[in-house]
């Protein structure tokens, strides 16, 4: 394995700590970290990455992945530069065209507050990027991206070419994209279609939904997010709540005391110390409700 060749235009940082790039605060140093500032970096970087034999994996702002202690050897890719916003207004709605980096709850604040556009309230406060959120198919307060996606841009890593999605092509479901299926498809960009709204009315909803998310989650703490997806009949924090774990803790991690579905570092927390936590829940809710939880958080290993 060789040093990639990257271009001279493409920030790179060598050994970089990666729980500075962590909502959880955790993990190692990585060989490479890249930022890429558009589709032309982005696709030069994962060239000269694969050229060398390095492995890689890119990621948005870090917000539901939790790295190696050890860190990674390889190059991560973060897409956070890649945050530009297109507006298309026509007659009763808007069609903004957004790359994968921008911040999610961001873009739900500028199209909501600056130019009057619903559709976007249910993701104000949800930490990722847009590509994270095409991916895993983000939703909260009763809304996801699947009702607002028209298309979306992604890159073909094995066949180097750019391929555009349409809505019905995504295979969306709960917490699921085709792009879980293709991790070889980077998504680029997508195009969302809002309807004009009413701005005092989006305001209030989308800070009516951020004050529940204070009150209700650990956002004082460092996590990343909702650890599990809701089983069919159940809701996660529940059935751990029920079962006694609201607190447990495995060295510096613990299941939140404010919503059990939370698993925070509470200070020095370790990959393993998450990684035993999950286990350890998995493990009792199965044995007392016969109930299967699987983790929500993609895990990084070395």
């Amino acid at each position: 394995m060789k040093r990639p060749n990257f271009d001279l235009n493409i920030e790179v940082r060598e050994n970089e700590i990666l729980s500075k790039h962590s909502t959880f605060r955790i993990g190692g140093a990585a060989t490479f970290a890249v930022f890429p500032k558009d589709k032309a970096e982005l696709t030069s970087a994962i060239t000269s990455i694969k050229e060398s034999g390095m492995k890689y994996k890119v990621i948005g702002h870090g917000s539901n992945v939790l790295f190696d202690d050890k860190g990674y050897e390889g190059a991560i890719i973060f897409t956070k530069y890649m945050n530009n916003v297109e507006y298309v207004h026509r007659a009763d709605e808007t069609l903004i065209r957004v790359e994968c980096g921008r911040n999610l709850t961001e873009l739900a604040g500028d199209v909501g507050k600056k130019h009057s556009l619903t559709g976007l309230e249910f993701a104000y406060g949800i930490p990722g990027s847009v590509g994270g959120a095409i991916y895993m198919n983000a939703g909260a307060y009763g809304g996801e991206m699947s009702d607002i996606v028209i298309e979306s841009e992604y890159y073909d890593t094995l066949n180097n070419s750019f391929v555009t999605l349409d809505a019905a092509s995504h295979d969306f479901s709960y917490r699921h994209s085709i792009f879980h299926d293709h991790p070889e498809h980077i998504v680029i960009s997508t195009l969302l279609k809002l309807k004009r709204g009413d701005a005092e009315e989006i305001f209030n909803l989308m800070n009516k939904n951020m004050s529940s998310r204070r009150e209700k989650q650990p956002l004082e703490y460092p996590n990343a997010g909702s650890t599990f997806k809701r089983p069919a009949g159940h809701f996660a924090g529940k059935l751990i709540e029920d079962a006694e774990l609201k607190g447990y803790t495995v060295g510096g991690a613990q299941v939140s005391e404010k919503h059990a579905g939370f698993l925070i570092n509470r200070g020095g927390a370790t990959s393993r110390d998450v990684l035993e936590l999950i286990e350890h829940i998995q493990n009792i809710v199965k044995e007392k409700y016969g109930v299967d939880l699987e983790s929500e958080i993609i895990y990084i290993p070395y």
